[in-house]
């Protein structure tokens, strides 16, 4: 029977004849999706025009019209009928009985129905008390008698939405935001709610109402699609339940999935999650802009004044090469060139992270659409600004999620394809795979002061379930993935080896403590020999924390906590004979002996700045060289103070110091003196570096004591007042007494930021100690620095002076 047969048959046989007609329309396989439910409202339209011209006989001035999601032609096989009988308000009697002659026989029948009768003024004062049904009214569509009275209430509506949209917009964003708080994320749901929870069909709507406010749009790529898909599964999940629900419960995903011929359940929920994640993106970047617009319109009578009535322009303001801020978000430099810098996603998305703001749209497309692929193995920047990302804690949720909307992560992280919108059917799991990994680097984050290698950890962290992609223990097959990607982004064979143990053995602390007998010697020395050395150990026990953490309240207690703890004491006594010996100090390159010949002569420093291609000691080359930085090396008489100098005239210059080390330099036989060697790793925050010339002249006056350091970064500080951004852990300074038989080892682990060496260099200098050696890594946004200092004669500090020395360093740090 075809689809005018069926319009035909409903029309001749009354109420009966529609729901013959609704039931073989519902049960036709060769028709679902858009065509059925667009053929389940023409169906019903054609049935109530039929009721209405029997029962409006000699009725004038009064219209039928469907809103909500049946004015959108959109019927799902159990949906609401959501009706208003407009009338003029000349025949009350009249309008009255032909209600009775349209209600009744659809609740004769079962179906749904939110019904109102109204004149065109009363549904408007309706809608502007109540925004639920100023939303339905904007999808109104008329299906029977007055057509003019119809258009006439679409037209008043639609000019009110925008006329009031000002302020209409912001209570429909709170409502938005309310059902959210209430229904959760249907992105990660495992009993998702597909019209009231965030990214449901309820948000798709409400893009809607902001695009007919022509205050702002949302993206529209994708969105139809991923609208479609959503109610598609509504129409699946009525017809296998056989009821107007919106909740896919876990018990009827299989028959649902099989209804739309996928393959099981996880390629459903998959789906879904995929659907709900791109209208959530669309929803954050739409309201985002309509915040932006409502801010322009408030502000722009007062520039407008202030200016004399000449346009605005937007601040810009700058976070790093190629990346400024702007209205709020972050976007491209005017002179970005992504074509030619593969490494401007990265750098991009860890200055929004660092500075809590969003991406922009245009910047995260723009940047999709021109960038070039990084080369393999990744430079040193490239990696440095992913673990500046996954180190900025919640901001890195955000700024992730633009990222992947656009394609980027799976281009940078191919092997995250296999993990993405992977649901978890686990009830300790709030979270999707991804989600879940993302959720770990955020609770990472805020253990980098546990942990002298912060980057592994945020990297082990990333990676440590991206083996649940793949068939067996997801752990081993994580470790092979995590090899790959470590050793892809850069990592030495070294370091790329831990992060492998640590996916590999990512649950071995929380298992064996709640599974083991810790009292058993055997156990104790199982889990040493996985582990190997103190640092994985203390790198996999903040994994196992933030791991667990992140998995959902259940995964994790006090008591939980209190066993691996105990579990990683006795590993570590196991592990204990691995004391560090003193640093040995290498012989000087013969330009290293050059610089310091030379300041020792002529009593001021020497530098010399140059293009760094070799990896540093340790690593080996891999492939062509490429640079790694700036090397700036520096001699310099030894005298008090040279430390808080450099770092000062550094910072000034902004410049940031990757590595650093500084050590005092014997000098050969018959020349007096003695010299410190600085050997730094330097790049600028953006634009180009600064002569050495201007340089060391900066640094002879700051040695001097004619230029006032502390002053003119405190100048800069107040005039780019410091930005909300994100909020990292205290700053951690700890004593390491065993670490060194000639010196104290104070160990400094801090968020890296402008002058943050300085102010280092000179709280030790006020406490009076001499830095013997100094070994400064900034990895990401974290730096770990150890200085070896000692007392006036040159012995280390007493426990009790050592104790009072970073005690106050850490207050000057925190403060």
């Amino acid at each position: 029977m075809t689809g005018t047969d069926v319009q035909k048959e409903a029309e001749d046989s009354g109420p009966s004849g529609y729901a013959a007609a609704r039931l073989r329309l519902l049960t036709e396989e060769a028709r679902s999706g858009p065509p059925r439910r667009a053929a389940l409202a023409e169906l019903t339209d054609d049935w109530l025009t039929g009721l209405f011209a029997a029962g409006a006989e000699g009725l004038r001035g009064a219209s039928l019209v469907a809103v909500g999601g049946y004015g959108r032609g959109e019927l799902s096989p159990r949906s609401d009928l959501d009706l208003l009988l407009l009338h003029d308000g000349s025949d009350i009697k009249a309008v009255a009985a032909l209600a009775d002659r349209l209600w009744y026989p659809v609740w004769d029948l079962g179906l749904d129905l939110d019904h109102s009768v109204r004149t065109p003024a009363e549904a408007r004062k309706t809608a502007g008390e109540d925004l639920k049904v100023q939303l339905g009214l904007l999808d109104a569509r008329h299906i029977a008698g007055d057509l003019g009275l119809t258009a006439s209430l679409r037209t008043a509506v639609l000019a009110d939405w925008r006329n009031q949209a000002p302020k209409r917009l912001p209570e429909l964003q709170e409502l938005c935001a309310e059902r959210a708080e209430r229904q959760g994320e249907l992105q990660y749901l495992l009993e998702p709610d597909l019209k009231e929870a965030r990214g449901g069909l309820r948000d798709a709507t409400a893009l809607r109402a902001v695009a007919a406010s022509w205050l702002a749009d949302a993206p529209r790529e994708g969105l139809a699609d991923a609208r479609r898909r959503l109610l598609d599964v509504r129409d699946a999940l009525h017809l296998a339940t056989g009821r107007a629900t919106d909740r896919l419960a876990l018990q009827e995903q299989d028959q649902v999935a099989a209804e739309l011929g996928l393959l099981d359940a996880d390629t459903l929920l998959r789906q879904v999650y995929e659907a709900a994640r791109l209208v959530s993106y669309a929803s954050d970047v739409t309201w985002r802009e309509v915040g932006r617009v409502l801010r322009s319109r408030a502000v722009r009578p007062r520039l407008r004044a202030m200016l004399g009535g000449g346009k605005p322009t937007a601040e810009r303001s700058p976070l790093a090469e190629g990346v400024v801020e702007q209205d709020g978000e972050v976007v491209l430099a005017r002179a970005a060139r992504p074509d030619r810098d593969p490494v401007l996603p990265l750098r991009a998305a860890a200055a929004a992270a660092q500075a809590g703001l969003p991406l922009s749209l245009h910047a995260v497309r723009r940047l999709a659409a021109t960038v070039r692929p990084l080369p393999t193995p990744w430079p040193a920047e490239a990696r440095e600004q992913l673990v500046t990302l996954l180190g900025s804690g919640r901001p890195t949720i955000e700024v992730w999620e633009a990222l992947e909307a656009e394609g980027l992560i799976t281009r940078l992280l191919p092997d995250w394809e296999r993990v993405r919108c992977r649901p978890q059917r686990n009830a300790v799991h709030l979270w999707t795979v991804d989600r879940h990994l993302i959720e770990t680097a955020v609770r990472a984050s805020e253990f980098t002061r546990r942990v002298s290698r912060p980057d592994l950890l945020l990297v082990a962290a990333l990676l440590h379930d991206i083996g649940k992609g793949w068939p067996g223990d997801h752990s081993v097959a994580g470790e092979i993935i995590a090899k790959d990607v470590a050793a892809r982004i850069g990592f030495d064979r070294h370091d790329v080896a831990v992060v492998a143990t640590l996916v590999r053995h990512h649950l071995l602390l929380i298992d064996t403590a709640t599974r083991r007998d810790l009292e058993d010697p055997a156990t104790v020395r199982s889990v040493a020999e996985a582990v190997g050395s103190q640092g994985t150990l203390e790198l996999l026990h903040a994994l196992t924390e933030a791991d667990a953490l992140a998995t959902g309240p259940a995964a994790w207690s006090s008591w939980r906590g209190s066993l691996v703890a105990d579990l990683v004491k006795r590993v570590s006594a196991v592990l204990a004979g691995d004391v560090p010996d003193d640093p040995e100090e290498a012989a000087p390159t013969a330009e290293q002996e050059r610089l310091a010949l030379e300041a020792a002569a002529t009593g001021s420093p020497v530098l010399a700045l140059r293009a760094q291609t070799e990896p540093p000691a340790g690593q080996e080359p891999s492939g062509d060289p490429e640079p790694l930085g700036v090397e700036l090396l520096i001699a310099v008489p030894d005298q008090p103070g040279v430390l808080p100098a450099v770092a000062g005239v550094l910072a000034m210059h902004r410049l940031t110091v990757r590595t650093a080390e500084l050590r005092s330099l014997h000098l050969p036989d018959g020349v007096d003196g003695s010299v410190l060697l600085l050997d730094w790793r330097v790049a600028a925050e953006y634009g180009s570096l600064p002569q050495a010339a201007r340089l060391r002249s900066d640094l002879v006056r700051a040695l001097d004591g004619s230029l006032d350091i502390a002053g003119r970064l405190a100048e800069r500080d107040a005039a780019y007042p410091r930005r909300r951004g994100v909020v990292a852990p205290a700053a951690r300074v700890s004593v390491h007494p065993a670490a060194s038989r000639l010196a104290t080892v104070i160990e400094v682990r801090s968020q890296d930021a402008p002058g943050l060496l300085f102010r280092i260099g000179r709280a030790l200098e006020d406490a009076s100690v001499q830095v013997r050696s100094a070994h400064v890594s900034t990895l990401g946004a974290n730096a770990v620095d150890a200085f070896y200092v000692t007392g006036p004669e040159g012995a280390p500090l007493p426990g009790d002076e050592a104790a009072s020395v970073a005690r106050k360093l850490e207050e000057t740090l925190r403060g």
